[in-house]
């Protein structure tokens, strides 16, 4: 269960177009090295540092020694506890109205196929 804390660190890192951009890169290149990572922005490799330091403690990036680079991956969970302390319960309500509609149109296209067939007939 995400904690009041982790929440405000996570909405913190989030909160900096940087940030997200790094997520991103990190999320279509898992493993990627921070050396690479620095390459795709115009700012400092401190400032990258810097901003994945923020990353890292809301647990959005893992990181890895890899000999003597650092490799990268994103950690999903803090956005999906986010999303789920808001959406569970309106996903079940969602959920069920989904099935009902289903039902219905199936019941629908049932009865309209079963009428044209007595058609056929005539």
């Amino acid at each position: 269960m995400i904690t009041d804390e982790n929440l405000d660190s996570v909405f913190h890192a989030l909160a900096h177009a940087s940030r997200r951009k790094i997520l991103d890169l990190v999320k279509e290149t898992p493993g990627l090295a921070v050396g690479e990572l620095a390459a795709h922005f115009d700012v400092s490799r401190i400032a990258i540092m810097n901003h994945l330091t923020v990353l890292e403690r809301a647990g959005l990036i893992l990181s890895e020694k890899d000999g003597r680079a650092r490799r990268l991956t994103l950690n999903v969970m803090p956005i999906a506890e986010i999303h789920a302390r808001w959406t569970d319960s309106y996903s079940a309500f969602w959920s069920d109205r989904t099935v009902m509609i289903k039902q219905i149109a199936e019941t629908a296209a049932a009865a309209a196929a079963k009428g044209n067939k007595g058609r056929d007939n005539e």
